[in-house]
């Protein structure tokens, strides 16, 4: 069945954030190797303040050519630093990551889709967002499979409750973050490539960082990881992009902005050596 015969509108989907469905889109060009990996992350953290200053919601989507985020607590391991360099030398971006969750890799076919809310009261429920984050992308793939489902699959890299999966194989991980008056619920959608290909990656990073004294960490497992092209034939990023837009502004025409017209280079440089600063030194 195509995307195009198979719709859903907002009342299927549960616990949409009030005013998302009036989200301004932005969609990154796929980030290539030699541009910055930091950039799309620091383009989101100042977008996330300008939401907190009343600027509409935003919907960021982000892909990237070959690259691995690493988390807060990958970044303490006791062999970080090598790994991550080693990486670097066989052409492999590597960042730290403000927002939650362990390492993820950055391929092509890995849609990184974030949704940036404001929070004035201070008093947000992630869990709720968590959840409606989970439907929203197990809905899109209805269209090729109808049987998504969400809770935590052991073994996967970047484990967590809200992790989405088919057959038993994690295709989505979710994660947040916050600030003073607004926040950001990201998620990466595997849509092409191969599960075991980017869990051999991820492993291989562990396998670099850890020490012997180091614990708590993701111990990824071949088999658990699968992309919507193995597990629901969904043909790529482009369609399951579209079915996404549909689901959630079906009768609406979707205003799409470019990153370059809202903030300039240096602040996305600034912004970029403040994260650099912040996690990763």
């Amino acid at each position: 069945m195509s995307a195009d015969n198979h719709r859903h509108s907002i009342p299927t989907l549960i616990d949409v954030p009030v005013g998302l469905e009036q989200a301004v889109w932005v969609e990154r060009p796929l980030v290539e190797q030699g541009d910055s990996i930091l950039a799309p992350l620091a383009w989101e953290e100042l977008m996330c303040r300008q939401v907190g200053q009343g600027h509409p919601p935003v919907i960021h989507l982000w892909r990237h050519t070959d690259g691995m985020a690493i988390g807060l607590r990958d970044r303490r391991l006791t062999y970080a630093t090598r790994a991550m360099e080693q990486f670097r030398q066989k052409g492999t971006s590597v960042c730290v990551r403000p927002s939650g969750g362990a390492a993820v890799p950055l391929h092509p076919g890995i849609l990184n889709l974030s949704i940036i809310l404001p929070n004035p009261k201070r008093n947000i429920s992630i869990h709720r967002d968590f959840r409606f984050m989970a439907d929203w992308i197990s809905r899109a793939v209805d269209p090729w499979n109808a049987h998504a489902h969400v809770g935590e699959i052991e073994g996967a890299f970047c484990p967590g409750d809200y992790d989405v999966s088919i057959a038993g194989r994690k295709f989505c991980g979710i994660a947040q973050r916050r600030q003073a008056k607004a926040y950001i619920i990201t998620a990466f959608i595997i849509v092409e490539g191969r599960g075991d290909e980017l869990s051999a990656g991820i492993r291989r990073f562990y396998d670099l960082a850890v020490g012997e004294q180091d614990k708590g960490y993701p111990v990824v497992q071949q088999g658990t990881m699968g992309s919507l092209s193995e597990l629901a034939q969904v043909p790529d990023v482009t369609s399951y992009t579209e079915q996404l837009k549909s689901i959630l502004a079906e009768g609406q025409s979707i205003e799409m902005i470019k990153e370059q017209t809202l903030f300039s280079l240096q602040d996305i440089q600034q912004m970029e050596e403040y994260l650099i600063q912040r996690y990763d030194e």
